[in-house]
């Protein structure tokens, strides 16, 4: 959520900064709302100013008649006080629904533009020309069955089985160890979570399409780990020696793919329900770049420790996340689209999610603030999967990279 002073204070910038984002802010509306808000506090005030005066006439008033009227008055104010309460909640009630929707600002490193002005940053690997196509792999090695996953659910859900779910565990394994090795804190998360958290990390109410919920119940699917994660600091104040905060977690992960039809409707590429460790930091806002790129570098070594050739991409305003100031993407290199794929996401937040959330840490003279948030898949597995099968495929036999096969157990997968 966007501060809302920042927002009057700055109107044009904010405006300039959002339609780069795509989105066309109303803040004259915003202005009336607040407006509103300060006027009924400041009635608010003055009638339990006024309250107060007459409890204090009528500790000293012994005339009965006295007393009557002084009644009379306070049930006055007490009503002015009721629909003045009622007149608040409504302001901000409108004026929070305004703000929800608000996404957050790019920061000023971005590029503005569509994801045409989307900026390489780096390189690493050299992307092979192997003829191997993860989904005519995977029809010919019956490792998954899409047509189970219809049959079980619907499209979009497949089934694994054998040497590649194996591959899936050792994958998991390996990443979370590597997190754990660099400081971060493991935890096992609710897959479902109530729409305070959503609303929290931004996915609602922008995103409600993509969600699965359960009926009659405010509980919802995690469409990532990101919001578990972020969420168990909602309504704390964290100690400043307690930041930065490093957190990782293994979860599947549930969307809807609203707007998807007819997209990567082959393999596993995008599915209604997939892999994923994420991690997550919490930091000091003048720490964020610096928490980024250990973020970003955690991503690129596990990548690098599997042989996968991929590549850093700075995102350009319009192609950003309606929660995120800014985003680098991991793409790795897949042989059988002959392109890269996004395989990680890396994001700061700035204070968006925080103020959400109510998450605050007392700086080093014990005033309370806002940190920022920060995530990154580190990484998708399903797409990890892919691009080592389309990487290190020969001759029917895949090769397991060697930091893998320990976790694995094996050298190589004969197919």
């Amino acid at each position: 959520m966007l501060n809302i002073d920042y927002i009057i204070d700055n109107d044009k910038e904010v405006i300039e900064k959002l339609k780069a984002k795509g989105f066309d802010i109303d803040i004259d509306e915003i202005k009336i709302y607040s407006h509103d808000r300060k006027t009924i506090i400041k009635a608010k005030e003055d009638l339990a100013f006024q309250k107060n005066q007459i409890s204090d006439k009528f500790k000293s008033t012994k005339n009965d008649q006295d007393k009557k009227k002084l009644r009379d008055d306070s049930q006055k104010i007490e009503k002015l006080i009721s629909e003045n309460k009622e007149k608040l909640e409504s302001v901000e009630l409108q004026l929070k629904n305004i703000l929800l929707q608000l996404p957050n600002i790019p920061d000023r490193s971005v590029p503005v533009g569509d994801q045409s002005e989307n900026q390489i940053l780096k390189s690493w690997g050299t992307p092979i020309d192997n003829n191997i196509d993860h989904s005519d792999f995977f029809m010919k090695s019956l490792l998954i069955d899409s047509e189970a996953g219809v049959n079980l659910a619907k499209s979009r859900f497949t089934v694994m089985r054998g040497d590649l779910v194996k591959l899936q565990r050792a994958l998991i394994s390996f990443m979370l160890d590597f997190h754990l090795h660099n400081g971060y804190t493991e935890y096992y998360l609710p897959y479902l979570v109530n729409s305070d958290s959503l609303i929290g990390t931004g996915q609602l109410p922008k995103f409600k399409d993509d969600l699965f919920s359960i009926v009659d119940e405010d509980l919802y699917l995690i469409p990532t780990g990101e919001v578990p994660l972020t969420g168990l600091y909602k309504n704390k104040i964290i100690n400043l020696n307690d930041l930065p905060i490093k957190m990782t977690s293994h979860t599947p992960c549930f969307r809807s793919e609203a707007g998807s039809y007819g997209k990567d409707t082959k393999g596993i590429i995008r599915q209604h329900q997939f892999e994923k460790v994420e991690i997550v930091q919490i930091v000091e806002p003048e720490k964020a770049e610096e928490s980024l790129e250990d973020i970003l570098q955690s991503a690129e070594s596990i990548l690098e420790s599997l042989n996968l050739p991929y590549r850093r991409v700075l995102l350009a305003s319009g192609d950003t996340g309606f929660s995120a100031s800014k985003t680098v993407d991991l793409e790795v290199w897949l042989p059988g689209q002959k392109s890269y794929r996004e395989i990680s996401s890396c994001s700061i937040f700035t204070d968006f999610q925080s103020r959400r959330l109510n998450i605050k840490y007392k700086d080093k003279d014990n005033k309370k603030c806002f940190p920022f948030t920060l995530n990154g898949s580190a990484l998708a597995i399903g797409r990890t999967l892919i691009a080592l099968i389309e990487n290190h495929t020969r001759d029917n036999v895949l090769h397991i990279p060697q930091d893998l096969q320990s976790f694995y157990g094996a050298d190589i997968i004969k197919l």
